[in-house]
């Protein structure tokens, strides 16, 4: 490779040439979301970062096995350890079994997903699926030394582990500073230190979602199910491990220490973590009161958006920025997204109907390998839409008669559009990707022929009619010296 892919790894704090333990193949594991609620814009975004890294990947020869768990268990509503299970108590809310309450956010996860044209991973895995997997890690744990059971509860000795490997490596936190500033919690008195975590959690008798276990019926601890489920998927040593920036601390910490308190090394080579969505400068979250849901997106109905928003507005808003940077949620912000995806559509559409010349007059050359050299420098994704940008203002110049390409650097723009727009960015066009697809425009088309011919017989009330129907509905109709074109309005 001309430019070797490079990432930036959260646990070196700087950019690696990426490098798998077993080219070609690539071990990818990232957090997927908890099931008890509907999945707002911050859930997009870490799914279309790692969709991206996906597709890239695959794009460039790896073979990757692309693991993306679902959380249906453990993740408690106060903190990791204390207060009622989220999707229990959403089941109770509901008078829903918990695994009816998991099933309807998932699908619900799924349609999200697809609108958004996020490909499925390659594996799925469920914590509720996994129990043994998560009781046999802590099994492990406990013969190593590093962790204790209390009363029925297992518990992470952090303070222990701290004494022979680094508690706080991915984060950058000191141990010392966590035990002066962490508070007791009612209900945690069976913790040999506030900082220790749950490996295992004795179930309270009202507590619904429950196995058994050596220890006590009861449930895994959030934290085991990235570890197990990671380990049986993927091995012992695995490439890359993603999710969102909130998540470095405490469970990919936790994660870690698991790792080396069982196997006695670290299990993933490169940490990857995206920003957060902010609103107004604040992280947007269900707990701040702030956040959107992505159906809310899709058909407007929230105070603080002034339109609808298609998935693929969404989409291309996201990728407009790093992904390490965060991205500050505006109407405006989103319109102008919508903006500029229909601009690059639109030249897309023009870039099949221009005609070759015998020399080019315009500078196209190194285009794709502009775009490659961009996703290499840590999935560079501005600079690759930036370029794409500017392959949109040398169709325009060309086909607006001022300017002239040849046949190989028209086959050199397809190739950039192909391969960068659509199947690493993951766009597509929403006016032909949904309903008819190719059939529907191709009856535009036919439509707008019915109207030429129409004109060309001076019958100019149909041709009105047919414009004026169609403006009706939403196109925008342009007359040119070839014919007419069109675009579904923004």
């Amino acid at each position: 490779m001309e430019h070797p892919l490079n990432v930036y790894n959260t646990l070196t704090r700087k950019k690696e040439i990426f490098i798998p333990l077993q080219e070609p193949y690539v071990g990818m594991y990232v957090c997927g979301p908890t099931v008890y609620g509907d999945a707002h814009l911050g859930h997009a975004r870490s799914a279309i970062t790692f969709d991206v890294l996906f597709r890239y990947l695959k794009q460039i020869g790896y073979k990757v096995r692309y693991v993306r768990n679902i959380t249906d268990v453990g993740h408690l509503e106060h903190d990791a350890d204390a207060g009622e299970d989220k999707i229990a108590k959403k089941a109770k809310l509901e008078q829903l079994e918990p695994m009816e309450v998991v099933q309807i956010y998932m699908n619900s996860y799924h349609k999200n997903m697809e609108m958004l044209n996020v490909l499925p991973p390659s594996i799925e895995p469920q914590a509720s699926g996994h129990i043994i997997e998560q009781e046999a890690l802590t099994e492990e744990i406990l013969a190593h030394g590093f962790a204790y059971e209390s009363e029925g509860s297992v518990y992470f000795d952090v303070v222990k582990y701290s004494k022979y490997h680094h508690y706080g490596v991915l984060s950058g936190r000191n141990i010392d500073d966590m035990l002066n500033t962490t508070r007791e919690l009612d209900g945690q008195e069976e913790k040999h230190n506030p900082v220790d975590f749950a490996l295992w959690k004795k179930a309270q008798p009202e507590h619904i979602m429950r196995w058994p276990s050596p220890w006590s019926n009861g449930f895994p601890g959030w934290h085991c199910e990235c570890t197990a489920m990671g380990r049986k998927y993927l091995g012992n040593h695995f490439d890359i491990h993603g999710g969102g920036m909130d998540l470095i601390f405490p469970h990919h910490e936790c994660e870690i220490a698991q790792a080396v308190a069982s196997q006695g090394d670290q299990m993933v080579h490169y940490w990857m973590h995206n920003n957060m969505i902010t609103v107004n400068g604040q992280k947007m979250g269900k707990s701040l009161g702030n956040s959107i849901m992505l159906h809310e997106f899709f058909s407007g109905n929230h105070p603080l958006l002034e339109q609808s928003y298609s998935p693929m507005s969404i989409r291309f808003f996201i990728l407009q920025a790093h992904y390490r940077s965060t991205v500050d949620f505006s109407n405006e912000a989103l319109q102008a997204s919508e903006k500029g995806l229909s601009r690059l559509m639109e030249a897309y559409g023009h870039l099949s109907k221009l005609e070759a010349s015998p020399t080019s007059s315009i500078e196209v050359k190194d285009l794709c390998s502009k775009c490659a050299e961009a996703m290499n420098d840590d999935l560079n994704t501005p600079i690759v839409i930036s370029r794409l940008f500017d392959a949109v203002r040398i169709i325009n110049t060309v086909k607006d008669g001022n300017a002239t390409l040849t046949a190989e650097d028209i086959k050199e723009l397809q190739e950039v559009f192909q391969t960068y727009l659509f199947d690493v960015l993951g766009m597509k066009d929403e006016a032909t990707s949904t309903g008819g697809q190719e059939a529907y425009g191709k009856a535009v088309d036919l439509l707008l022929s019915v109207r030429q011919q129409a004109k060309a017989n001076k019958d100019w009330a149909t041709s009105d009619k047919i414009r004026n129907e169609l403006t009706a509905i939403g196109f925008e109709i342009k007359d040119t010296k070839e014919g007419a074109e069109w675009k579904l309005g923004v």
